[in-house]
């Protein structure tokens, strides 16, 4: 696992003891005021814990959409294509702070530019697992340069697509059960970054 100050700390507080601390995620209520924290796989246990996440888009300069496919070795949601980068904020930081970490650490590139792109709330079980994503999504857009380093115990494959190839793509393979609702309400701003012309 990449190593940021946050886990770098828990790794050493833990040493001694060969327990690993367990990954807090933010509790927030339905206009998204943080109300308290749990951790992470007890908040995604049915009925699901409404907490704070992120989901990032970002693009090339041809105005592709840069998608990832989510590690064999995930515990949710494995193996499915999803956008460029998901997750969750540590309690106290901001959004965007963690979405530009979590996109280095995933796919070892930072965005040459990333934008907040409004939120969208959503409840969104996984049939597969049994889990449930409750989630007010805090949405980003922005630049990429091609060259990319992805971890593979987080990234399975990666790919830039079009519009059209997105489409195609989605019809044939498993994406991600919030993957349509994020895309869906990060299309203003996708459109204002990548132009009419790009057909998002």
């Amino acid at each position: 696992m990449p190593t940021t100050p946050a886990t770098d700390a828990t790794s050493s507080a833990s040493a001694g003891t060969g327990a690993q601390e367990p990954i807090m995620l933010e509790l927030v209520d339905e206009s998204g005021n943080t109300i308290g924290t749990a951790e992470k796989l007890s908040a995604h246990q049915a009925p699901g814990l409404l907490h704070r996440a992120f989901s990032v888009f970002l693009f090339d300069q041809q105005g592709r959409l840069l998608l990832q496919q989510r590690a064999l070795g995930k515990y949710h949601s494995p193996g499915v294509w999803s956008n460029t980068c998901c997750g969750h904020p540590y309690p106290g930081e901001s959004p965007f702070a963690a979405a530009a970490r979590r996109t280095h650490e995933e796919l070892g590139l930072s965005p040459s530019l990333l934008a907040e792109a409004g939120t969208v709330r959503y409840n969104h079980p996984d049939p597969d697992s049994g889990l449930v994503e409750q989630e007010y999504n805090h949405l980003f857009v922005g630049l990429a340069r091609p060259v990319l380093n992805p971890d593979p115990e987080e990234v399975g494959d990666t790919a830039f697509v079009t519009a059209e190839e997105l489409a195609k793509r989605h019809a044939e393979q498993p994406f991600s059960a919030w993957f349509m609702t994020v895309l869906d309400a990060a299309r203003p701003a996708i459109r204002e970054l990548t132009g009419d012309a790009a057909g998002w």
